[in-house]
């Protein structure tokens, strides 16, 4: 590839430009000449020599972490291929983490954190309130493999200091929390576990994962605000279009190993043809998606804090909103402007039975509605709205959702980039239906 001589050097320009712009000067594939980056379409690669193909298989996330390291050498697609690996620079750089690794799902993602983070008889001490799925997966499948876990209230860190036993190896939460809309405060968290590592041995430091979907890295850097590691879907708000699945691992290099050994023999790979179009469309995007559905945000929010059905609204961008400060502390784009997301969680008042007037808004909007969508995903350009009791976080039992704060009225809405007054509208008419 010819060398170019540019008056600035890449890190000058804003996080926005990068986005759209990648890596110019990628190690995964020199396509210079491209406006768009191609997408690679083949499984396997030529090898020039027996010795290339058994040197690659060798170094490749290898488990002694001596012969492993991260080399542009292209084998089988589930180990490495340039269009995952352009994206996965250009994420671990929009993080502010070292290097990154995708995987077909959010979940795939999380098991993967997870997997390379735990060894039998660890345990993980997570929020009390986590995406259902990931509930499952914790309480499910992680003890089949002798990794316990155990469930604390993050936002009280003296429930959560109290919780942490010799055994614990990760703390695991998501904020903003899903459904409920409260921050974590991720410093916090740093610093708790900062002083149970000052009498622990490496190989046993007390880990941070921090789940970034609800915020992705416009919002939120978790890294940079403490995390070990990040864990996040590309079907959301990374994604933004709810045309493909995906997820994302990112933290120091340290991990590289670990992390890619877990995804080779684990596989759930994301694929390159998903990959493109995060790569493509989602990430060059994502900037001007938030920007839009933020301003959105807040009329919606600021409508039904406002209206005499609606008991409460949560949504960081609200000037009532009860975490002010953490929010403004915590949740800023890379420029330092506050960046509060496009998700809110509001409750309905004066039900009798249970979840009566939410079910009755959710099914109207589903019949009715032109612009506010019935979906369980969210982050995308169009406005979603779905019954987190009943439907994302059915697999937690009911009086533990009522004991985490979860409400049967409660709705969750995801604000997409549809005409601020039309999504209004259609809340309106659906409310005087409840």
């Amino acid at each position: 590839m010819e060398t170019r001589k540019r008056h600035r050097k890449k890190e000058d320009y804003k996080l926005r430009t990068h986005m759209i712009h990648g890596n110019y000067d990628s190690k995964s594939w020199d396509y210079d000449h491209h406006v768009v980056p191609p997408v690679s379409h083949t499984t396997a690669y030529r090898l020039s020599s027996l010795q290339r193909g058994a040197r690659g298989f060798v170094n490749f996330a290898s488990a002694d972490e001596h012969l492993s390291g991260h080399i542009p050498m292209y084998i089988y697609d589930r180990l490495d291929e340039p269009t995952r690996s352009m994206l996965e620079e250009n994420l671990a750089y929009a993080e502010g983490g070292e290097i990154c690794a995708t995987f077909a799902t959010g979940m795939a993602a999380i098991s993967a954190g997870l997997g390379a983070a735990l060894r039998g008889g660890q345990e993980v001490v997570s929020h009390e309130i986590v995406y259902g799925c990931t509930y499952s997966l914790m309480t499910n499948w992680l003890p089949r493999y002798g990794m316990n876990v155990r469930f604390a209230d993050f936002l009280k860190p003296q429930s959560l200091a109290a919780a942490i036993t010799p055994a614990t190896r990760v703390l695991y939460f998501e904020t903003p929390i899903n459904p409920t809309l409260e921050l974590i405060d991720i410093a916090a968290i740093r610093r708790m576990a900062d002083k149970v590592n000052a009498g622990r041995e490496e190989k046993d430091r007390l880990l941070v994962i921090v789940d970034n979907t609800f915020a992705t890295p416009f919002c939120q850097k978790p890294l940079r605000l403490g995390a070990d590691i990040v864990v996040e879907s590309l079907t959301k708000g990374l994604g933004g279009f709810g045309t493909d699945m995906g997820g994302a691992v990112i933290a120091a290099k340290q991990w590289y190993n670990s992390i890619m050994l877990y995804r080779k023999d684990f596989g759930g790979v994301l694929s390159p043809q998903s990959a493109w179009g995060v790569l493509v469309y989602g990430l060059p995007t994502l900037a001007t998606r938030m920007i839009n559905m933020q301003k959105t945000a807040l009329r919606v929010a600021e409508f039904l804090a406002n209206h005499p059905k609606v008991e409460s609204v949560s949504y960081p961008g609200l000037k009532g909103f009860a975490q002010k400060a953490l929010a403004h502390r915590q949740m800023f784009t890379s420029e330092g402007k506050f960046a509060p997301g496009s998700l809110m969680y509001f409750v309905l008042k004066g039900a009798k039975s249970r979840h009566a007037r939410a079910g009755r808004m959710v099914d109207y909007l589903a019949q009715q509605a032109y612009c506010v969508t019935l979906a369980v995903s969210l982050g995308q350009i169009k406005t979603l709205i779905e019954h987190p009791w009943s439907m994302t976080h059915s697999a937690l039992p009911d009086e533990q959702k009522r004991a985490f704060g979860m409400h049967p009225e409660g709705i969750r809405l995801s604000i997409g980039l549809e005409d601020w007054h039309d999504i209004i509208r259609d809340l309106e008419l659906a409310l005087e239906k409840v």
